[in-house]
C-alpha cells in the first residue's frame, strides 16, 4: 500500500489531541455531502422533465422523419424511399402534408400549420394519450373531413372542443396569376368539421398553430398531387436501434433527403434543456468548490499538530512530495467520504419523491404532473462523484502543498 496513503488513513479515524480538528473535518465532510445530494437531485429533476416532454412528443412526433433537403415535396414513389420503406426495421410508414394556411371561426382567424394524416397515424404516433374531448379520432368518413386542432387554438378561436359550424381553411394558390381585383380568388378554400376533439401537448407552438386533418384534405388544399407529400414518417420497430436505423437510411438517401430522429425533430427544445442542465451543473460545482475548502482548514491544523511527525519521517528519508502527499490523500478520502454519502442521500431523497411526490408543483391544473418529476440517470451520478473527488483533489493540492512547505 502507498505509504503516503496509509498514513493519511490513520490520521484521519485516529484521535486528536485538538477535538476542534474532528468538528471541522465532520464539517467538511457534511457540506461535501449536502452539495453533492443537491447535484444528485437537481439533475434528476432535469432528467425528470425531459422524460415528461419525451413522452409528450412521442404521441406527436414519429421515432424517425424524413423530409426533402430542399424545397418542400417529396414523391412517394421514389425508389430510394420505397427502398426504405421496405427495410424489415420498419413497422408503420406514412407519409404526411403540412404547409401554412388560415383558419377562420365566426369573425377569428388564426394563421396554423395545417397537417394531413393517413390512416395509419394512430399507429405511428400515441396521438390517443394528448386527445381531449368526447369524440372519436376520425379525420374523413367519405362525406366530410373533420380537425383536431391544438387546444390553445381553439380556445383562441373560440369554437371549443365541439364547434356547431366548420372551420373555414383559406390557404393560398400555388399556382396561376395573382388576381388583383378579385383576392378571394388567390385562395383555395375548404371547411373541416368537429371531430369533438382538441390534442393538449403543453407546447405553445403545437397547441396555438397545429390543426390536424385527413392527408386528403390536404392535398386538396395545398394542390398536391397524389405521389406528393413533405414528410415521410417512421416508427421503428420494437428492440431495434433507432439510431442504427437511421444511419442505415441516411446511407440509402443521400444528401438530397433531412433525416431525423425524435430529438433532432425538436432540437431546440432538447438544447435548451441541456443548456440549463448544464449551467446548473457548473453553479453547483462552486457551491461544491466553497464547501471543500472547509477541508483545508482541518488539514492545516492537522499539519500543525503533526509537524513533530513529519520531521521524524523525513528523519528517517521521506521526500517531501511523500510528506505533502500524506495530507493531500487524507483531503481526497474526505472528499470521497462527503461523496459517498452525499450521492446515497441524494439519490433516496429522488426515490422518495418517485414514489410519494413529497415536493408537489402547486395547486394549478396547467402542469403535466402533479409533483417534480425524478429521473435517476447513473451516468449523471458517476459524474457526480468524479466531480467531488476532482474538485476536492484540486482545492486541497496547492493550499497543502504551500502548508507543509512552511510548517515541516
Amino acid at each position: 500500500m502507498n505509504l503516503s496513503l496509509y498514513i493519511a488513513k490513520r490520521y484521519l479515524f485516529s484521535k486528536k489531541s485538538h477535538q476542534v480538528i474532528n468538528i471541522i473535518s465532520g464539517v467538511a465532510i457534511a457540506g461535501i455531502a449536502l452539495a453533492t445530494a443537491a447535484m444528485v437531485c437537481t439533475l434528476s429533476v432535469f432528467n425528470g422533465f425531459q422524460g415528461v416532454i419525451e413522452e409528450q412528443f412521442t404521441a406527436f412526433d414519429p421515432d424517425i422523419k424524413i423530409t426533402a433537403s430542399s424545397g418542400k415535396v417529396i414523391t412517394t414513389d421514389a425508389p430510394e424511399l420505397l427502398q426504405v420503406a421496405a427495410m424489415p426495421q420498419m413497422e408503420v410508414v406514412s407519409f404526411g402534408i403540412e404547409d401554412k394556411a388560415m383558419v377562420e371561426y365566426g369573425n377569428k382567424q388564426a394563421m396554423v400549420t395545417i397537417k394531413g394524416v393517413d390512416d395509419s397515424f394512430t399507429s405511428l404516433t400515441d396521438i390517443h394519450k394528448i386527445l381531449k374531448g368526447p369524440g372519436m379520432f376520425i379525420l374523413n368518413d367519405g362525406m366530410n373531413d373533420y380537425a383536431v386542432p391544438g387546444g390553445e387554438l381553439a380556445q383562441k378561436l373560440g369554437c371549443g372542443t365541439f364547434f356547431n359550424t366548420p372551420l373555414k381553411i383559406y390557404a393560398p394558390n400555388r399556382k396561376g396569376a395573382i388576381n388583383l381585383t378579385v383576392p378571394a380568388r388567390n385562395f383555395k378554400k375548404g371547411e373541416l368539421y368537429s371531430s369533438g376533439l382538441v390534442f393538449i401537448l403543453n407546447q405553445p407552438e403545437y397547441d396555438e398553430g397545429y390543426v390536424i386533418t385527413s392527408d386528403s384534405f390536404a392535398r386538396s388544399i395545398f394542390r398536391r398531387e397524389a405521389n406528393e407529400a413533405t414528410s415521410m414518417e417512421i416508427k421503428v420497430k420494437a428492440g431495434e436501434n433507432t439510431a442504427e436505423v437511421k444511419d442505415a437510411i441516411e446511407s440509402i438517401l443521400g444528401d438530397s433527403y433531412v433525416v431525423q430522429d425524435r430529438y433532432e425533430q425538436q432540437e431546440s427544445i432538447y438544447k435548451v434543456m441541456q443548456i440549463e442542465k448544464l449551467i446548473s451543473y457548473i453553479f453547483l460545482t462552486f457551491i461544491l468548490a466553497v464547501a471543500c475548502f472547509n477541508i483545508i482548514g482541518s488539514l492545516a491544523m492537522l499539519i500543525i499538530e503533526k509537524r513533530d511527525n513529519m520531521n521524524t519521517l523525513r528523519s528517517m528519508g521521506a521526500e517531501n512530495n511523500t510528506i505533502a502527499n500524506i495530507f493531500v490523500f487524507e483531503g481526497v478520502i474526505i472528499s470521497a467520504i462527503g461523496a459517498v454519502i452525499g450521492v446515497t442521500l441524494g439519490i433516496l431523497l429522488c426515490l422518495a419523491q418517485q414514489e410519494y411526490g413529497l415536493i408537489s408543483m402547486g395547486a394549478s391544473d396547467g402542469f403535466i404532473v402533479d409533483s417534480y418529476p425524478m429521473e435517476i440517470v447513473w451516468s449523471d451520478v458517476a459524474m457526480i462523484f468524479a466531480t467531488v473527488i476532482i474538485v476536492g483533489f484540486i482545492t486541497v493540492w496547492l493550499p497543502v502543498k504551500a502548508l507543509t512547505k512552511r510548517y515541516i
